[in-house]
């Protein structure tokens, strides 16, 4: 009798997740990551969304465990999410993103999900999880800034004419492959030892210290991009710069993936030890999720994002996805709910101050607005997370 309760709560907390995953895909992390390239007539919109759920499929079957994990386990100490817990997190999550979905305000989902996990965990009793809590802060605090410093620079780089622009190209091609050199990925790795970099990988076939061959290893990958990219940049700077864009697209898409998927199925994670369900079954089916509502719902966001993206050209929207792909991929590598809304905005206005001045062409009322929306998301959702859970846990146990 336990275990088919258990199975009706599991389901209708996948439900809920599915959902999530859908409207993850279909959202922010599903249409951002190729907007810049369809603004530059680089893809079509209905090929850019075709790729950006395979991609987005892809980072959260190989990279999805650690945010997953962290959404679902740290952060509320004390005591372990209940089937009832994980399933009211969830609606509660899922109800809210639903709300801003369909009367227009931008709900965070990472906010939104974050705030319900540690609403239900309060209402537990469970303690706060303060060290997750600094990480988290500071993420969230910092990407702002970090991000929209990155872009800027790279932005006022690109457009300065001291050193020719191919060349800067060239230099940043090899930082993202140095970059993604080090990215762990959890089939690179022992079953029972996480995630391993491709340099790590690399360096364990290379005589001397493995730190050598992994420097080694970093360098030679960074190399060959540089040489791809500055190839290609010698048939035209133009086609250059935009087909650099799209592979700064994919990584960004890919990154969404791995970053997002724990949003959906993180508070899933105590119930799945109850059934014994391996993690890798639940990172698929949330990457099926984010599939779906890529392949359903980005093109029709895409093609509306990429319009004010146009304006950005190559060179601006380049600027905005290297930081975007740099603090993604920290965000995974340290389990960290983020919000990817926050990171694209972030960096756009970054690569805007550099073209536009002060402002960066961007509303500040309307920014304004996005951050209390995302303010209220995360008080929001504990908030309602904690008397919900009262509520019913006082009816029901």
């Amino acid at each position: 009798m336990v275990e088919i309760a258990t199975l009706g709560t599991f389901a209708v907390a996948a439900l809920a997740s599915l959902f999530m995953a859908w409207a993850i895909g279909a959202g922010s992390s599903g249409s951002t990551p190729f907007a810049p390239a369809v603004g530059a007539n680089a893809i079509s919109v209905m090929r850019a969304g075709f790729l950006v759920g395979l991609l987005g499929f892809s980072g959260a079957v190989l990279q999805g465990a650690n945010v997953s994990e962290a959404v679902g386990t740290e952060l509320i100490g004390g005591v372990t999410l209940s089937s009832l817990a994980a399933t009211l997190a969830l609606l509660i999550a899922a109800a809210l993103v639903a709300i801003g979905i369909f009367t227009g305000y931008p709900i965070a989902t990472a906010f939104t999900v974050t705030g319900a996990v540690v609403g239900v965990g309060l209402a537990m009793g469970g303690d706060p999880a303060w060290a997750k809590y600094t990480e988290i802060t500071a993420l969230w605090v910092l990407t702002p800034f970090v991000g929209g410093s990155i872009a800027y620079a790279v932005a006022r780089a690109l457009r300065a004419e001291v050193v020719p622009e191919e060349y800067l190209i060239v230099v940043l091609a090899a930082i993202v492959g140095a970059i993604v050199a080090n990215i762990e990925f959890a089939l690179l790795g022992p079953a029972d030892a996480g995630g391993q970099s491709i340099a790590q990988a690399s360096s364990a076939s290379l005589p001397g210290p493995a730190i050598a061959g992994t420097v080694l290893a970093t360098a030679v990958i960074a190399a060959l991009w540089a040489v791809a990219i500055g190839l290609d940049l010698r048939n035209g700077t133009e086609r250059g710069e935009r087909h650099f864009l799209l592979v700064l697209g994919g990584l960004v898409a890919f990154s969404a993936g791995g970053s997002q998927v724990g949003l959906a199925i993180g508070p899933l994670i105590p119930l799945s030890g109850e059934l014994e369900l391996p993690l890798l079954a639940m990172l698929i089916g949330g990457g099926f999720g984010l599939l779906l509502g890529s392949w359903t719902g980005a093109p029709r966001m895409i093609k509306a994002i990429s319009q004010d993206y146009s304006s950005l050209g190559p060179r601006r929207s380049i600027a905005a996805l290297i930081p975007s792909f740099i603090i993604a991929q920290a965000a995974v590598l340290y389990g960290i709910p983020v919000s990817f809304n926050e990171i694209i905005v972030s960096a756009i206005i970054g690569s805007g101050y550099a073209a536009a001045g002060a402002g960066g062409g961007v509303s500040a009322r309307k920014m304004g607005v996005t951050v209390l929306a995302w303010i209220g998301s995360l008080a929001g959702s504990i908030t309602v997370s904690f008397v919900g859970y009262t509520a019913v846990a006082a009816i029901l146990l």
